[in-house]
């Protein structure tokens, strides 16, 4: 099995050493510094009560390098995906499969769900189509990914917590494919459970992006402080529940309530956002997969969307005044 992380960032070098440790056929796609630090020194996984970690992986900016894959593990932050996609096709053949570890609503979110809807393309998420066209739809397995980690230093990831990588198929079913990368995952130690109804786990995650990375970014709050003032607390939880009946005129089951989803955000403590992170970094900010596709969404399914409207009106003026959003 011959598996490909594309964007070896925190995330993607995370699953690259846990998969080279336990002897997997994995190669990297990287670039800059940190693909230069993993040529000469490895990479190098440092986890809590654990000695760091230093693995020798095959590493490339250039995917015609490594050639096609079994798998091709997607970590790229959602903005950045559709200008990558040509780049991509050398390691796409036959009976590749697509892992879509990507935040947000997911591109191929309308592939296999039935409905009137069925087959709906997601210009937020994919404009013009690039990804629904130059993978395919039936190629891609879809993965919420759970852990948290960051690159500390070119060549260096900092796992922070989690290990869960949920697995789903877009209609719902437990395929060998997905089996097979779920036991290639847990032999390296990883949580990968293959989920019938993934779509309601990807749902659970973006009620917290949707609201918590814009309002962080626009206030510099953090977690526990964004989720407990009155003021900002009030406004994610209208972005909520906006969110929520969106959700629910699609088929998705939420396990929690809101209140308890906001609470766990508090319970984090003085985390700064992604979207935070990256204002800060002057990285270009994932406001159209986290905020602009409920949007969309709302729009697709007559549900209104006042609070979602105002607080991404905003953020898409804060990450342009910031030149990080397009």
């Amino acid at each position: 099995m011959k598996i490909c992380i594309f964007g070896a960032g925190a995330i993607g070098g995370y699953i690259g050493v846990k998969l080279a440790r336990a002897g997997a056929d994995v190669s990297l796609v990287a670039r800059g510094p940190h693909l230069a630090a993993m040529r000469d020194r490895g990479l190098t996984l440092i986890e809590e009560d654990a000695d760091p970690v230093t693995v020798a992986v095959r590493a490339s900016a250039d995917p015609a390098e490594l050639g096609p894959q079994d798998y091709v593990i997607v970590t790229l932050k959602a903005h950045s995906v559709p200008a990558v996609v040509g780049a991509m096709q050398p390691l796409i053949g036959a009976g590749t499969t697509i892992v879509s570890g990507v935040n947000g609503v997911p591109w191929w979110y309308f592939h296999r769900i039935g409905g009137d809807l069925e087959g709906t393309r997601l210009e937020s998420v994919d404009p013009g189509n690039a990804q629904w066209d130059g993978f395919g739809p039936d190629r891609v397995l879809g993965c919420v990914v759970y852990p948290a980690a960051e690159v500390i230093e070119p060549g260096m990831i900092r796992h922070i917590e989690g290990n869960r990588f949920s697995l789903g198929e877009p209609d719902g079913s437990k395929s060998g494919r997905a089996l097979a990368l779920s036991q290639a995952l847990t032999a390296a130690g990883l949580k990968a459970p293959v989920r019938s109804n993934l779509r309601d786990e990807i749902w659970v995650k973006l009620w917290g992006n949707l609201s918590f990375n814009p309002i962080s970014a626009l206030t510099h709050a953090t977690l526990d402080v964004l989720c407990t003032e009155p003021g900002t607390r009030a406004v994610a939880r209208l972005m909520m529940l906006e969110a929520q009946a969106i959700a629910e005129k699609l088929g998705v089951k939420f396990p929690i309530d809101v209140d308890r989803r906001i609470d766990g955000g508090a319970a984090v403590g003085a985390h700064r956002t992604s979207m935070l992170q990256d204002l800060d970094a002057g990285r270009p900010m994932e406001i159209d997969a986290l905020v602009g596709s409920v949007q969309e969404l709302g729009r697709l399914t007559s549900t209104p969307t006042p609070a979602i409207d105002i607080v991404l009106a905003l953020i898409q003026l804060r990450g342009r005044t910031a030149g990080l959003y397009g």
